[in-house]
């Protein structure tokens, strides 16, 4: 099936404006039932099994980008050395499902400098080229992002705010505190709450930071990050207003160049 064929339409196509916002889409796509996956003792839906990646695809994409595969029991990428230069045998994938309130649970390692993130709210946008031509525009413009990092070799760590682009944190936006990470090559845990605007980080069992969307508070840190109105204003006008008028969207995970693994991929729905 083509993925013309999977998009049911598309909303929230806004015209530009005073604050330079390009038009853009936001793509209305087929989902998966969640009934079909299992349900574990403790009420959480898996996502993923270590066995199938039954209702995972990439962004933009119909299925799995090739560089995706099953390793350890995880979903791992398979690093291109290229950064967020992204292949087209790579890229970014999502959970083919739209997640309002939610607690998602998750183990992660990366090789030694690995760069990755893990996305919510996300959305699948796309906007115009010069040609007229449509692309959809990179997952983390409309999604907070959970950056995944070593954090003792990757230069990202040195960069940004006070530590606000290590592991764990709201990136490029709120410190993950404590800083508690375990080295690359080791699993370290992830629990991301989402309900009702509350997000709340955790890391290897730890809280290290709680914020809330669609707040002034929310706003400011935009405007304080590489988001800005002023640098950036279609990421700004998607991310103040992330997981759109039903505040939902895809969870995500990045291809950002090097070796990452997830496993252990579950959810529980708070609606």
């Amino acid at each position: 099936m083509s993925l013309a064929a999977l998009v049911l339409g598309a909303v929230s196509c806004k015209e530009k404006d005073k604050g330079g916002v390009p038009p853009y889409k936001v793509v209305d796509a087929a989902q998966v039932d969640l009934a079909t996956f299992p349900v574990d003792e403790e009420g959480y839906i898996v996502l993923f099994d270590g066995s199938s990646t039954n209702g995972w695809r990439g962004y933009g994409k119909e299925a799995l980008p090739a560089r995706w595969t099953i390793d350890e029991d995880a979903i791992k990428f398979n690093g291109t050395g290229s950064g967020e230069g992204q292949t087209g045998e790579g890229g970014d994938i999502i959970f083919a499902h739209q997640f309002k309130n939610f607690t998602l649970e998750l183990e992660w390692k990366v090789s030694k400098g690995g760069n990755s993130g893990i996305f919510y709210l996300a959305k699948e946008v796309t906007t115009k080229d010069e040609n007229g031509a449509e692309r959809y525009e990179p997952i983390y413009i409309s999604a907070p992002e959970y950056q995944v990092l070593d954090n003792a070799n990757h230069p990202d760590a040195l960069l940004g705010v006070d530590g606000n682009r290590q592991s764990a944190s709201l990136y490029d936006m709120i410190p993950a505190k404590p800083q508690n990470q375990n080295p690359y090559g080791e699993w370290n845990k992830t629990k991301i709450l989402v309900y009702k605007g509350t997000v709340v980080h955790f890391q290897n069992d730890e809280k290290v930071l709680e914020y809330h969307l669609w707040t002034q508070q929310w706003t400011d840190m935009l405007q304080a990050s590489k988001f800005s109105q002023k640098d950036w204003p279609l990421a700004f006008e998607l991310l103040n207003n992330c997981g759109g008028e039903e505040h939902e969207g895809y969870i995500g995970l990045q291809d950002h160049g090097d070796d990452v693994w997830y496993r252990n991929i579950r959810i529980k729905l708070m609606d």
